[in-house]
Protein backbone atom coordinates (compact mmCIF):
# COMPACT_ATOMS: atom_id res chain seq x y z
CA UNK A 1 0.00 0.00 0.00
CA UNK A 2 2.82 2.42 0.84
CA UNK A 3 4.50 1.64 -2.48
CA UNK A 4 1.25 2.34 -4.26
CA UNK A 5 0.87 5.71 -2.55
CA UNK A 6 4.47 6.64 -3.34
CA UNK A 7 4.04 5.68 -7.00
CA UNK A 8 0.77 7.58 -7.18
CA UNK A 9 2.52 10.75 -6.09
CA UNK A 10 4.62 10.53 -9.25
CA UNK A 11 1.59 10.62 -11.54
CA UNK A 12 1.51 13.65 -13.81
CA UNK A 13 -1.47 14.79 -15.81
CA UNK A 14 -0.81 15.78 -19.42
CA UNK A 15 2.61 14.07 -19.35
CA UNK A 16 4.93 14.54 -22.31
CA UNK A 17 6.77 11.27 -21.69
CA UNK A 18 4.80 8.02 -21.60
CA UNK A 19 5.90 4.37 -21.65
CA UNK A 20 5.77 3.94 -25.43
CA UNK A 21 6.00 7.48 -26.76
CA UNK A 22 7.08 11.05 -26.23
CA UNK A 23 4.23 13.48 -26.88
CA UNK A 24 5.87 16.08 -29.13
CA UNK A 25 2.86 18.38 -29.28
CA UNK A 26 -0.92 18.33 -29.05
CA UNK A 27 -3.90 20.67 -29.29
CA UNK A 28 -2.18 22.83 -31.91
CA UNK A 29 -4.53 25.72 -32.71
CA UNK A 30 -3.79 26.72 -36.30
CA UNK A 31 -5.45 29.97 -37.34
CA UNK A 32 -5.90 32.08 -40.42
CA UNK A 33 -8.13 35.01 -41.38
CA UNK A 34 -11.21 32.76 -41.23
CA UNK A 35 -10.56 31.35 -37.75
CA UNK A 36 -9.32 27.96 -36.59
CA UNK A 37 -8.04 25.95 -39.54
CA UNK A 38 -8.98 22.65 -37.92
CA UNK A 39 -12.65 23.63 -37.77
CA UNK A 40 -12.82 23.08 -41.54
CA UNK A 41 -12.21 19.38 -41.03
CA UNK A 42 -14.61 18.80 -38.15
CA UNK A 43 -17.86 16.84 -38.12
CA UNK A 44 -19.78 20.11 -38.11
CA UNK A 45 -17.82 21.27 -41.16
CA UNK A 46 -18.85 18.20 -43.14
CA UNK A 47 -22.49 18.68 -42.18
CA UNK A 48 -22.30 22.36 -43.16
CA UNK A 49 -20.89 21.43 -46.58
CA UNK A 50 -23.68 18.89 -47.03
CA UNK A 51 -26.28 21.52 -46.14
CA UNK A 52 -24.86 23.99 -48.66
CA UNK A 53 -25.25 21.48 -51.48
CA UNK A 54 -28.75 20.52 -50.36
CA UNK A 55 -29.71 24.20 -50.36
CA UNK A 56 -28.50 24.54 -53.95
CA UNK A 57 -30.78 21.69 -54.99
CA UNK A 58 -33.74 23.25 -53.19
CA UNK A 59 -33.06 26.62 -54.83
CA UNK A 60 -33.46 24.90 -58.20
CA UNK A 61 -36.95 23.84 -57.16
CA UNK A 62 -35.98 20.19 -56.85
CA UNK A 63 -37.00 17.91 -54.00
CA UNK A 64 -34.25 17.40 -51.46
CA UNK A 65 -33.13 13.77 -51.98
CA UNK A 66 -32.25 13.50 -48.29
CA UNK A 67 -35.65 14.64 -47.07
CA UNK A 68 -36.56 17.38 -44.63
CA UNK A 69 -34.26 16.64 -41.68
CA UNK A 70 -31.53 19.19 -41.00
CA UNK A 71 -28.04 18.21 -42.13
CA UNK A 72 -26.57 18.53 -38.62
CA UNK A 73 -28.95 15.89 -37.25
CA UNK A 74 -29.27 13.36 -40.08
CA UNK A 75 -28.15 9.99 -38.64
CA UNK A 76 -24.81 8.69 -39.88
CA UNK A 77 -26.48 5.47 -40.97
CA UNK A 78 -28.85 7.44 -43.21
CA UNK A 79 -25.93 9.07 -45.00
CA UNK A 80 -24.14 5.73 -45.34
CA UNK A 81 -27.27 4.18 -46.84
CA UNK A 82 -27.68 7.09 -49.26
CA UNK A 83 -24.07 6.68 -50.34
CA UNK A 84 -24.23 2.92 -50.84
CA UNK A 85 -27.84 2.24 -51.85
CA UNK A 86 -29.59 5.56 -52.38
CA UNK A 87 -31.09 7.05 -55.51
CA UNK A 88 -28.47 8.51 -57.87
CA UNK A 89 -29.18 12.11 -56.84
CA UNK A 90 -28.92 11.28 -53.12
CA UNK A 91 -25.72 9.28 -53.60
CA UNK A 92 -24.27 12.01 -55.79
CA UNK A 93 -25.10 14.65 -53.21
CA UNK A 94 -23.27 12.77 -50.47
CA UNK A 95 -20.34 12.08 -52.81
CA UNK A 96 -20.09 15.78 -53.62
CA UNK A 97 -20.01 16.71 -49.95
CA UNK A 98 -17.36 14.05 -49.33
CA UNK A 99 -15.22 15.41 -52.16
CA UNK A 100 -15.32 18.97 -50.85
CA UNK A 101 -14.72 17.88 -47.26
CA UNK A 102 -11.82 15.65 -48.32
CA UNK A 103 -10.21 18.65 -49.96
CA UNK A 104 -10.49 20.60 -46.71
CA UNK A 105 -9.11 17.67 -44.72
CA UNK A 106 -6.18 17.31 -47.10
CA UNK A 107 -5.47 21.03 -46.80
CA UNK A 108 -5.52 20.81 -43.00
CA UNK A 109 -3.18 17.80 -43.06
CA UNK A 110 -0.72 19.71 -45.23
CA UNK A 111 -0.84 22.64 -42.80
CA UNK A 112 -0.03 20.39 -39.86
CA UNK A 113 2.86 18.76 -41.70
CA UNK A 114 4.43 22.19 -42.17
CA UNK A 115 4.61 22.74 -38.40
CA UNK A 116 8.05 22.40 -36.82
CA UNK A 117 6.87 19.83 -34.29
CA UNK A 118 5.08 17.82 -36.99
CA UNK A 119 8.15 17.67 -39.23
CA UNK A 120 9.14 14.24 -40.59
CA UNK A 121 5.81 12.66 -39.63
CA UNK A 122 5.65 9.24 -41.29
CA UNK A 123 2.07 8.26 -40.52
CA UNK A 124 -1.14 10.04 -39.56
CA UNK A 125 -3.99 8.17 -37.89
CA UNK A 126 -7.49 9.56 -38.40
CA UNK A 127 -9.72 9.05 -35.38
CA UNK A 128 -13.03 10.32 -34.11
CA UNK A 129 -16.56 9.25 -34.94
CA UNK A 130 -16.15 9.73 -38.69
CA UNK A 131 -13.92 6.67 -38.84
CA UNK A 132 -16.81 4.30 -38.05
CA UNK A 133 -18.88 5.28 -41.10
CA UNK A 134 -18.63 4.49 -44.80
CA UNK A 135 -18.81 8.22 -45.51
CA UNK A 136 -15.81 8.71 -43.25
CA UNK A 137 -13.83 5.87 -44.79
CA UNK A 138 -14.32 7.30 -48.27
CA UNK A 139 -13.43 10.81 -47.08
CA UNK A 140 -10.22 9.59 -45.45
CA UNK A 141 -9.24 7.61 -48.55
CA UNK A 142 -9.89 10.57 -50.83
CA UNK A 143 -7.94 12.95 -48.58
CA UNK A 144 -5.06 10.48 -48.65
CA UNK A 145 -5.05 10.56 -52.46
CA UNK A 146 -5.04 14.36 -52.46
CA UNK A 147 -2.18 14.62 -49.97
CA UNK A 148 -0.02 12.05 -51.71
CA UNK A 149 -0.71 13.49 -55.16
CA UNK A 150 0.71 16.80 -53.91
CA UNK A 151 4.06 15.08 -53.41
CA UNK A 152 3.88 14.41 -49.66
CA UNK A 153 5.03 10.94 -48.63
CA UNK A 154 2.99 10.11 -45.55
CA UNK A 155 0.74 7.19 -44.63
CA UNK A 156 -2.81 8.17 -43.64
CA UNK A 157 -4.86 5.43 -42.00
CA UNK A 158 -8.13 5.12 -40.05
CA UNK A 159 -7.74 4.46 -36.35
CA UNK A 160 -7.63 0.75 -35.53
CA UNK A 161 -10.37 0.66 -32.89
CA UNK A 162 -13.93 1.86 -33.14
CA UNK A 163 -14.17 5.51 -32.13
CA UNK A 164 -16.21 4.75 -29.03
CA UNK A 165 -13.51 2.37 -27.80
CA UNK A 166 -10.27 4.14 -28.74
CA UNK A 167 -10.57 6.88 -26.12
CA UNK A 168 -11.15 4.26 -23.42
CA UNK A 169 -8.44 1.83 -24.50
CA UNK A 170 -5.90 4.64 -24.69
CA UNK A 171 -6.38 5.34 -20.98
CA UNK A 172 -4.58 2.09 -20.18
CA UNK A 173 -1.41 3.67 -21.56
CA UNK A 174 -1.67 6.44 -18.97
CA UNK A 175 -1.54 3.90 -16.15
CA UNK A 176 1.76 3.12 -14.42
CA UNK A 177 2.66 -0.51 -13.81
CA UNK A 178 1.68 -0.38 -10.14
CA UNK A 179 -1.90 0.49 -11.08
CA UNK A 180 -2.28 -2.69 -13.12
CA UNK A 181 -0.51 -5.02 -10.72
CA UNK A 182 -2.83 -7.76 -9.47
CA UNK A 183 -5.80 -6.08 -11.19
CA UNK A 184 -8.04 -7.18 -14.02
CA UNK A 185 -9.15 -3.82 -15.41
CA UNK A 186 -9.27 -0.05 -14.99
CA UNK A 187 -12.01 2.56 -15.18
CA UNK A 188 -11.77 4.97 -18.10
CA UNK A 189 -13.67 8.11 -19.11
CA UNK A 190 -13.63 9.76 -22.55
CA UNK A 191 -15.11 13.27 -22.50
CA UNK A 192 -16.12 14.84 -25.80
CA UNK A 193 -17.95 17.91 -26.95
CA UNK A 194 -21.03 15.83 -27.81
CA UNK A 195 -20.78 12.57 -25.85
CA UNK A 196 -19.22 11.18 -22.73
CA UNK A 197 -18.33 7.51 -22.63
CA UNK A 198 -17.10 5.64 -19.58
CA UNK A 199 -16.08 2.02 -19.43
CA UNK A 200 -14.18 -0.85 -17.90
CA UNK A 201 -11.02 -1.66 -19.87
CA UNK A 202 -9.05 -4.88 -19.46
CA UNK A 203 -5.33 -4.67 -20.37
CA UNK A 204 -5.18 -8.46 -20.89
CA UNK A 205 -1.48 -8.47 -19.99
CA UNK A 206 -1.30 -12.23 -19.63
CA UNK A 207 -2.36 -12.68 -23.25
CA UNK A 208 -0.44 -9.70 -24.68
CA UNK A 209 2.21 -8.06 -22.48
CA UNK A 210 2.75 -5.38 -25.16
CA UNK A 211 -0.82 -4.10 -24.59
CA UNK A 212 -2.03 -5.03 -28.08
CA UNK A 213 -4.85 -7.05 -26.53
CA UNK A 214 -6.56 -4.29 -24.53
CA UNK A 215 -10.34 -4.52 -24.75
CA UNK A 216 -13.40 -2.69 -23.49
CA UNK A 217 -15.32 -5.05 -21.23
CA UNK A 218 -18.39 -2.81 -21.02
CA UNK A 219 -19.15 0.87 -21.47
CA UNK A 220 -21.87 3.48 -21.06
CA UNK A 221 -22.61 6.43 -23.36
CA UNK A 222 -24.20 9.73 -22.37
CA UNK A 223 -25.02 12.24 -25.12
CA UNK A 224 -24.85 15.35 -22.96
CA UNK A 225 -25.79 17.76 -25.76
CA UNK A 226 -29.35 16.42 -25.62
CA UNK A 227 -29.70 17.94 -22.14
CA UNK A 228 -29.97 21.42 -23.65
CA UNK A 229 -28.07 24.66 -23.02
CA UNK A 230 -28.93 24.77 -19.31
CA UNK A 231 -26.68 21.81 -18.46
CA UNK A 232 -24.01 22.95 -16.00
CA UNK A 233 -20.48 21.73 -15.46
CA UNK A 234 -21.31 20.40 -12.01
CA UNK A 235 -24.32 18.49 -13.33
CA UNK A 236 -22.09 16.96 -15.98
CA UNK A 237 -19.53 15.87 -13.37
CA UNK A 238 -22.31 14.40 -11.22
CA UNK A 239 -23.51 12.30 -14.16
CA UNK A 240 -19.96 11.06 -14.85
CA UNK A 241 -19.68 10.02 -11.20
CA UNK A 242 -23.03 8.21 -11.37
CA UNK A 243 -21.90 6.27 -14.44
CA UNK A 244 -18.56 5.38 -12.84
CA UNK A 245 -20.29 4.14 -9.69
CA UNK A 246 -22.49 1.95 -11.87
CA UNK A 247 -19.43 0.54 -13.61
CA UNK A 248 -17.80 -0.25 -10.27
CA UNK A 249 -20.92 -2.23 -9.39
CA UNK A 250 -20.79 -4.04 -12.76
CA UNK A 251 -17.15 -4.95 -12.16
CA UNK A 252 -18.15 -6.49 -8.84
CA UNK A 253 -20.90 -8.48 -10.55
CA UNK A 254 -18.40 -9.73 -13.15
CA UNK A 255 -15.88 -10.54 -10.39
CA UNK A 256 -13.34 -8.19 -11.96
CA UNK A 257 -10.76 -6.62 -9.68
CA UNK A 258 -10.47 -2.96 -10.63
CA UNK A 259 -7.20 -1.08 -10.33
CA UNK A 260 -7.49 1.93 -7.99
CA UNK A 261 -7.14 4.32 -10.91
CA UNK A 262 -9.44 6.23 -13.26
CA UNK A 263 -8.01 7.26 -16.63
CA UNK A 264 -9.57 10.35 -18.18
CA UNK A 265 -9.43 11.70 -21.74
CA UNK A 266 -10.54 15.33 -21.91
CA UNK A 267 -10.39 18.11 -24.52
CA UNK A 268 -7.88 20.89 -24.03
CA UNK A 269 -4.37 21.57 -22.83
CA UNK A 270 -3.93 19.59 -19.61
CA UNK A 271 -1.57 20.99 -16.98
CA UNK A 272 0.45 18.74 -14.68
CA UNK A 273 -1.82 19.53 -11.71
CA UNK A 274 -4.93 18.42 -13.62
CA UNK A 275 -6.26 21.87 -14.47
CA UNK A 276 -7.27 22.68 -18.05
CA UNK A 277 -5.34 25.61 -19.47
CA UNK A 278 -7.42 26.10 -22.62
CA UNK A 279 -9.31 24.22 -25.34
CA UNK A 280 -12.38 23.05 -23.41
CA UNK A 281 -14.73 25.61 -24.97
CA UNK A 282 -17.05 22.92 -26.39
CA UNK A 283 -17.93 21.67 -22.89
CA UNK A 284 -20.75 23.22 -20.83
CA UNK A 285 -19.65 25.68 -18.18
CA UNK A 286 -16.14 26.91 -17.43
CA UNK A 287 -13.80 23.93 -17.35
CA UNK A 288 -10.78 26.24 -17.56
CA UNK A 289 -11.49 27.98 -14.25
CA UNK A 290 -8.54 28.15 -11.85
CA UNK A 291 -10.93 26.92 -9.16
CA UNK A 292 -11.90 23.75 -11.04
CA UNK A 293 -9.90 20.54 -11.12
CA UNK A 294 -11.57 17.52 -12.70
CA UNK A 295 -9.27 14.84 -11.23
CA UNK A 296 -9.82 16.26 -7.74
CA UNK A 297 -13.58 16.36 -8.30
CA UNK A 298 -13.60 12.69 -9.28
CA UNK A 299 -11.38 11.67 -6.36
CA UNK A 300 -13.58 13.52 -3.91
CA UNK A 301 -16.73 11.88 -5.29
CA UNK A 302 -15.20 8.38 -5.51
CA UNK A 303 -12.57 8.29 -2.75
CA UNK A 304 -11.94 4.55 -3.01
CA UNK A 305 -12.01 1.85 -5.66
CA UNK A 306 -12.23 -1.38 -3.75
CA UNK A 307 -10.04 -1.18 -0.65
CA UNK A 308 -7.58 1.34 -2.07
CA UNK A 309 -7.53 5.10 -2.41
CA UNK A 310 -8.65 6.34 -5.83
CA UNK A 311 -6.12 7.94 -8.15
CA UNK A 312 -6.96 9.78 -11.36
CA UNK A 313 -4.70 10.48 -14.33
CA UNK A 314 -5.84 12.71 -17.20
CA UNK A 315 -4.59 13.67 -20.64
CA UNK A 316 -5.87 15.35 -23.78
CA UNK A 317 -8.51 13.32 -25.65
CA UNK A 318 -6.63 13.25 -28.97
CA UNK A 319 -3.47 12.11 -27.19
CA UNK A 320 -5.40 9.30 -25.52
CA UNK A 321 -6.99 8.17 -28.79
CA UNK A 322 -3.51 8.07 -30.27
CA UNK A 323 -2.21 6.01 -27.37
CA UNK A 324 -4.77 3.32 -28.18
CA UNK A 325 -2.78 2.49 -31.34
CA UNK A 326 0.71 3.16 -29.98
CA UNK A 327 1.61 -0.56 -29.72
CA UNK A 328 0.81 -0.92 -33.43
CA UNK A 329 2.99 2.02 -34.53
CA UNK A 330 6.37 0.45 -33.79
CA UNK A 331 7.27 0.23 -37.50
CA UNK A 332 7.58 4.03 -37.75
CA UNK A 333 9.42 6.54 -35.58
CA UNK A 334 7.26 9.68 -35.82
CA UNK A 335 3.51 9.64 -36.20
CA UNK A 336 0.47 11.71 -35.38
CA UNK A 337 -3.28 11.61 -34.96
CA UNK A 338 -6.11 13.86 -36.08
CA UNK A 339 -9.49 13.22 -34.45
CA UNK A 340 -12.54 14.40 -36.36
CA UNK A 341 -15.34 15.18 -33.93
CA UNK A 342 -17.05 18.28 -32.59
CA UNK A 343 -13.72 19.95 -33.38
CA UNK A 344 -10.44 18.64 -34.78
CA UNK A 345 -8.15 17.14 -32.15
CA UNK A 346 -4.49 16.58 -32.87
CA UNK A 347 -1.32 15.12 -31.41
CA UNK A 348 2.15 14.15 -32.66
CA UNK A 349 4.28 11.39 -31.15
CA UNK A 350 7.82 10.05 -31.35
CA UNK A 351 8.24 6.42 -30.41
CA UNK A 352 10.64 5.86 -27.56
CA UNK A 353 13.75 3.87 -28.42
CA UNK A 354 13.09 1.34 -25.68
CA UNK A 355 9.49 0.09 -25.65
CA UNK A 356 8.05 1.00 -22.28
CA UNK A 357 6.03 -2.16 -21.77
CA UNK A 358 8.56 -4.03 -19.64
CA UNK A 359 6.97 -2.80 -16.43
CA UNK A 360 3.54 -3.63 -17.79
CA UNK A 361 4.57 -7.14 -18.76
CA UNK A 362 5.71 -7.74 -15.18
CA UNK A 363 2.57 -6.31 -13.65
CA UNK A 364 0.92 -9.72 -13.32
CA UNK A 365 4.02 -11.55 -12.09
Amino acid sequence: MNATRHSASLLRHGASQLPLVDVDTYNEELRDDEGFVGDRASRRAFRAILEEWRERIRELGEDDPLGAEASQTIPKKTLDTALKEGEPLAAGLVHTAIEEFSGELASVIRRFLRLERWRDTERIVIGGGIRSTRVGEVAIARATDLVKSSGIDVDIVPIRHEAEQAGLIGCVHLAPAWALRDSDAILAVDIGGTNIRAGIVAPELEQAPDLTGCRVVTSELWRHTTEGPTLTRDEMIAQIVTVLEGLIHKAQEKRLKLAPLIGVACPGVIDADGSIERGAQNLPGNWESSRFNLPESLRNAIPHVGEYETHVVMHNDAVVQGLSVAPFMRDVQRWGILTIGTGLGNARFTNRATPGTEGMSNAKE
